[in-house]
C-alpha cells in the first residue's frame, strides 16, 4: 500500500470514494459536485487529501483542512473526512492515512489534529482510540444549520 498527497491528477481515482464517503453520511449521490467540489479546494490550496493506493487502486482518502486556536493562538488541523472502500476495511489502510494526516499537521507546525464523527460510528471511534486520539470530555459541539441539506 503506498499513501500520497492527491493532486489534480487523482480526481479521477478521489471522485468515488468521496461520492461514497457523502453516501455514507446519507447524502446523495453527486459525482459532478463532488468532483467540482474537490477541483475547488485542490486549486485553492484549501484542504490537503491524502490517497491510500493498493491492488492498483484507490482504497480510501482523508481531508483536511487548516483551522486556528484562537485560545493557544496557533495553528490547528481539522481531519474532516476520512473514508475506506468496504473491501479494503480492517486491513491498515485507515491507520495509514491518519498517520499520513498527524505527519502532514506536524509538518505544517499545527498544535493539534481534530476530528469528530457520528456518535453511533462505533468502529471508527474503536479505531480513533486504538491509535491514541482521546475522546474530548470538557466541550460539546454545536452546530447552526445555514443549509436544508447539512447532515
Amino acid at each position: 500500500m503506498e499513501v500520497r498527497r492527491a493532486g489534480l491528477a487523482d480526481l479521477d481515482a478521489l471522485v468515488p470514494l468521496f461520492d461514497a464517503y457523502r453516501r455514507f453520511y446519507r447524502q446523495s449521490g453527486d459525482p459532478v459536485g463532488a468532483r467540482r467540489f474537490l477541483d475547488e479546494r485542490l486549486t485553492r490550496g484549501e484542504s490537503a487529501v491524502f490517497l491510500a493506493y493498493g491492488d492498483g487502486r484507490a482504497m480510501g482518502f482523508t481531508q483536511l483542512y487548516p483551522s486556528f486556536s484562537s485560545g493557544a493562538m496557533a495553528k490547528i488541523v481539522v481531519l474532516n473526512d476520512l473514508f475506506v472502500e468496504p473491501a479494503y476495511r480492517r486491513n491498515g489502510v485507515a491507520a495509514a492515512l491518519m498517520d499520513a494526516a498527524v505527519r502532514y499537521a506536524r509538518e505544517a507546525g499545527a498544535i493539534r489534529l481534530t476530528l469528530s464523527t457520528e456518535l453511533a460510528n462505533a468502529p471508527a471511534q474503536a479505531l480513533y482510540e486504538k491509535l491514541g486520539w482521546k475522546r474530548d470530555t470538557s466541550f460539546c459541539v454545536y452546530q447552526f444549520p445555514l443549509a436544508e441539506s447539512l447532515p
